[in-house]
Formats: structure tokens, sequence, C-alpha cells
């Protein structure tokens, strides 16, 4: 069971959130909006967005990685590995 599984419903709305920032992004490029006023909102939906995808990894490591490193060390290693990664794609994103 993925980590995020307790927390799903909490998750959704705050994906719908970020949906309807982007709908709104949309929104003002049909209406002409000044660029820097569609800059500002880019920005705010690419913090919300990073801040999901900190929080999921979060919920990752505290039980994915975990539970992984307890049943199995060469699991635990590769889930390790796999969160590095995610962690790197982040960073560089």
């Amino acid at each position: 069971m993925p980590g995020y599984t307790p927390d799903r419903e909490a998750h959704l709305r705050r994906l719908r959130r970020i949906e309807g920032q982007v709908r709104g992004l949309q929104r003002m490029v049909t209406d002409d909006v000044y660029c820097i006023d569609v800059l500002t909102q880019v920005s705010a939906a690419t913090r919300a967005l990073q801040s999901f995808a900190l929080e999921l990894l979060s919920e990752h490591m505290s039980s994915c990685v975990v539970d992984a490193a307890r049943n199995d060390s060469d699991g635990g290693e590769a889930k390790i590995q796999e969160a590095s990664a995610a962690i790197a794609r982040l960073v560089r994103s």
C-alpha cells in the first residue's frame, strides 16, 4: 500500500486546488492578462506542486522506505536508491 493512502482524500483535494490554479492560468492567458500577473500565478502553482511533492516524498520515506528496510535489507537499499533518484529529479525541476 502506498504511503499516501491514509491521506488520499486530502491529497486529492489539494491536487484539485492546484488543477483549479492551472485552469485559472488558462483563463488569464485567454483574457490577455498582464504577463507579470500570469507569471506570479505560475509561481504560485509551481510552489503548490513542489509542496505537494515534498509531502508525498516525506510520506514515502516514512512508510515505504522504512517498511522495506525493516523487512528486507536489499529491498530497503533499493527503496533508498529510488527515493534518492526522486529527490534528484525534484531538485532539478
